[in-house]
C-alpha cells in the first residue's frame, strides 16, 4: 500500500455505506481526520476511475488532498477530501449519490475495451509505486467522441502553438488537429515498444535512402478510425477536413518507386503486427519542388520544414556521432592487436521519430530519420579573431549531409557526399540498433542474429556490413571470426518473433522475417541461393537481407577506390580484408583437390 501527500492510512468509523454494483462500496467518514473528510472506495477495478473519481469531486467543489491507493486485483483507494472554501463535506449524502451513479457507470462501461495494457516489465524511476501511479493516471487511451477531440485541439492552439482559440487559420488548424492525432499515436506507439520490448522477439530494421510518405493527415484519420468524428468535430468548429487537409506539405524524403515501396513495407508491417522500425535520412530541403516558366521546367528547393513537422518527435538524447576522414592507427591492448580509427571530420546524428499506425490494429512502429549536426556547434576562438566565416563553417559542412536528397554526383564532390550520406544514416543505425541489443542482452552475442535483421532496400545502405563489423570489432572488442560469424549468422531464431492483436492479447508468432528477395547468388555452405528469402518457420536467421531494385550494372552504384580510402579508411581496410578471405576460400573450393 502507497501512501500519496504524507499521509499514513488509518481505521476508518463509517459514517455512510452505499452498495454501488457487486462487491462495490463508498464509506464517507467525517470523524477520524480533524481536518478532512475520508472517503474509500473499493470495488473492480475499472479503467480511468482514478481521474474519474477525483473529476467529480472537484464538480462537487472539493478538493482532493491526498491518496492513498490500495495493492491487489480489487479498487480500493482512499481519498482526503475538504471543500474548495475549507472544512469537511457537510452534504454527505450528495456526494454519496455522485459518486453511486459514477461507479455504476463506469462499471457498466468497463467491457468497452478501451483501457491500455499493463507490462510487468515496466519500471518508474520510484520503482513499484511510482510505475503503479503512473499506470494508474494513464491506464485509458484518449477518448474519439467529437467533444474530447475539439478540446484535444483547442487545447494545442492555445497551449502548444500559443494562439487564441478564437482565432486562428486553416494552416494553425491543420497543425493542431495534427498534433493532437499525433498525441494518439504516441499512446500507442509506447504501448507497441513497451510491449515488444518486454516480449523481445527478431526485429526488423528497414534501411533506406528514400521514405516517400505523402501526406500524413488523411492516412492517419483512416488508420485510426477517426474520420468520422474529426470531420464533425472540425466542422462544428468551423473548419472543413478536406481543405485544412490541403495545408499539409508532402514529407519531401523519396523521389519514386524505391522511396514509395520502403514506405508501403512500413505501413504493412505496421498492419501486419510485425516488429519493425524504419532508418533513413531526415531532409531539410528534399529532392525539388518544380515550377514551369515558359513551357521549361525549373527546380528549385523543396522548403518542406519551414513550418516544422507536427508528426515527428525531436529525440535530442538520441546523438551518435559519426566519423569520416583521418588513418588508422595501430595498438596491442593485452596482447591482441586493435585498430583505432582516428577520424579527421566527427559529426552528429540526431534522432527524429515518425510513429507509423497500422490499420485496423493498435500496432504503432517507428521511422526514425536522422539530421547531421556538428560536433563542434560554433568556433569562439575563431569568431573572436574576427574570422566569421569559419566560425561556422564546421556546422555547414555538418548540416550539408542532410540538406538534399540525391545530390549531383556528376562531381567528384558530388559523389563524395553521397557516400557521406550513405555512411553517416547507416552508422547512425547500426549503432542506434547495437545499442538496443546491449540494453536488452548484456554480454551476450551470440544471439544477435536471433533478434536483429537488417533489411537494406537497394545498394544505398549496403556499406552496413562492413559498418557492423567496425563496430563490432573496434567499439565492443570482438575478434574477426566472432564479427564475422554475427555479420553471416545462420543461427535458427528460437519462437523470434512476435504480433500485437487488435486487443492487445499476447499472442507470439513464431520467426517472424520479412519477405523479399535476397540479392546474391551461389549455394554456398550457409548462404541462401538467389530467390530462396521467403522465410519459412523453420529457416535460417540471417542479419543482412537485400532488396534487389534492378540487375542492369550501370545501375548499381561504383565508388572509387581512392574516394573510399580517403573517406572512410578502416571500412577499406574491413573490405580488403574481406574480400582476401573470401578469395582464399574459393581456390580451396576449386583447387580443395
Amino acid at each position: 500500500m502507497r501512501v500519496s501527500g504524507g499521509r499514513q492510512r488509518r481505521s476508518v468509523q463509517v459514517n455512510a455505506v452505499a452498495e454501488v454494483a457487486p462487491a462495490a462500496k463508498i464509506i464517507i467518514d467525517n470523524i477520524t481526520d480533524s481536518k478532512f473528510t475520508v472517503i474509500e472506495i473499493e470495488g473492480p477495478k475499472v479503467p480511468g476511475l482514478l481521474q474519474s473519481i477525483s473529476a467529480t469531486l472537484r464538480d462537487l467543489g472539493l478538493e482532493v488532498k491526498a491518496v492513498v491507493e490500495g495493492e491487489g486485483a480489487t479498487y480500493h483507494d482512499t481519498f482526503f477530501v475538504q471543500k474548495t472554501s475549507g472544512g469537511k463535506i457537510t452534504d454527505e449524502e450528495e456526494v454519496k449519490t455522485a459518486l453511486e451513479v459514477l461507479l455504476r457507470a463506469k462499471t457498466a462501461m468497463r467491457l468497452i475495451g478501451n483501457s491500455r495494457p499493463q507490462f510487468s516489465s515496466a519500471g518508474g524511476r520510484g520503482g513499484a509505486d511510482s510505475t503503479a501511479r503512473m499506470s494508474t493516471l494513464m491506464d485509458t487511451y484518449m477518448k474519439n467522441d467529437v467533444l474530447s477531440i475539439q478540446e484535444g485541439i483547442v487545447n494545442h492552439v492555445e497551449y502548444t502553438m500559443a494562439r487564441s482559440r478564437y482565432k486562428f487559420d486553416e494552416f494553425e488548424a491543420y497543425q493542431a488537429t495534427s498534433l493532437s492525432l499525433r498525441d494518439r499515436l504516441i499512446e500507442r506507439w509506447n504501448d507497441t515498444q513497451t510491449f515488444i520490448k518486454e516480449k523481445d522477439p527478431k526485429r526488423v530494421y528497414y534501411l533506406s535512402m528514400e521514405f516517400l510518405m505523402g501526406r500524413s493527415l488523411l492516412n492517419t484519420l483512416y488508420n485510426l478510425d477517426v474520420h468520422t468524428p474529426y470531420t464533425e468535430a472540425l466542422a462544428e468548429l468551423g473548419y472543413n477536413l478536406e481543405a485544412i487537409a490541403e495545408k499539409e506539405r508532402d514529407a519531401a524524403l523519396g523521389n519514386g518507386g524505391l522511396g514509395r515501396l520502403a514506405s508501403c513495407f512500413l505501413d504493412s508491417m505496421a498492419t501486419l503486427n510485425l516488429p519493425a522500425w524504419g532508418y533513413g535520412i531526415r531532409y531539410s530541403y528534399g529532392m525539388f519542388r518544380q515550377s514551369i516558366i515558359n513551357g521549361f521546367q525549373h527546380e528549385q528547393p523543396d522548403y518542406w520544414l519551414n513550418f516544422g513537422n507536427p508528426w515527428e518527435i525531436e529525440r535530442l538524447i538520441v546523438q551518435y556521432p559519426i566519423k569520416f576522414y583521418g588513418h588508422v592507427s595501430v595498438a596491442n591492448e593485452n596482447g591482441k592487436q586493435v585498430f583505432k580509427w582516428n577520424a579527421g571530420e566527427v559529426v552528429t546524428a540526431v534522432a527524429y521519430d515518425n510513429p507509423i499506425p497500422g490499420f485496423g490494429t493498435r500496432n504503432c512502429i517507428n521511422l526514425r530519420l536522422w539530421a547531421a549536426k556538428p560536433a563542434k556547434e560554433f568556433d569562439l576562438e575563431a569568431f573572436n579573431t574576427g574570422d566569421y566565416v569559419t566560425a561556422i563553417l564546421s556546422k555547414q559542412r555538418a548540416e550539408t549531409l542532410s540538406s538534399v536528397l540525391y545530390p549531383d554526383d556528376r562531381t567528384y564532390e558530388g559523389k563524395e557526399l553521397r557516400l557521406k550520406q550513405q555512411h553517416f544514416f547507416v552508422s547512425a543505425t547500426i549503432q542506434d540498433v547495437v545499442r538496443r541489443y546491449v540494453e536488452g542482452h548484456p554480454g551476450d552475442w551470440n544471439h544477435f542474429a536471433d533478434k536483429v535483421a537488417f533489411q537494406l532496400n537497394d545498394t544505398h545502405p549496403t556499406i552496413a556490413v562492413a559498418e557492423l563489423m567496425r563496430q563490432l570489432m573496434d567499439d565492443h572488442k570482438l575478434g574477426w571470426t566472432k564479427s564475422m560469424q554475427i555479420c553471416n549468422s545462420a543461427g535458427v531464431a528460437e519462437g523470434s518473433g512476435v504480433a500485437l492483436t487488435r486487443n492487445w492479447i499476447d499472442e507470439a508468432i513464431s520467426n517472424t522475417c520479412v519477405r523479399t528477395r535476397v540479392g546474391g547468388g551461389g549455394s554456398a555452405p550457409g548462404r541462401p541461393s538467389h530467390g530462396d528469402a521467403l522465410c519459412a518457420p523453420s529457416a535460417a536467421s540471417v542479419v543482412f537481407a537485400f532488396t534487389n531494385h534492378t540487375v542492369l550494372p550501370e545501375a548499381l552504384e561504383k565508388w572509387p577506390i581512392s574516394l573510399m580510402e580517403k573517406l572512410l579508411p578502416r571500412h577499406m581496410q574491413i573490405i580488403y580484408d574481406i574480400n582476401y578471405r573470401f578469395l582464399t576460400q574459393v581456390c580451396g573450393w576449386v583447387w580443395s583437390d
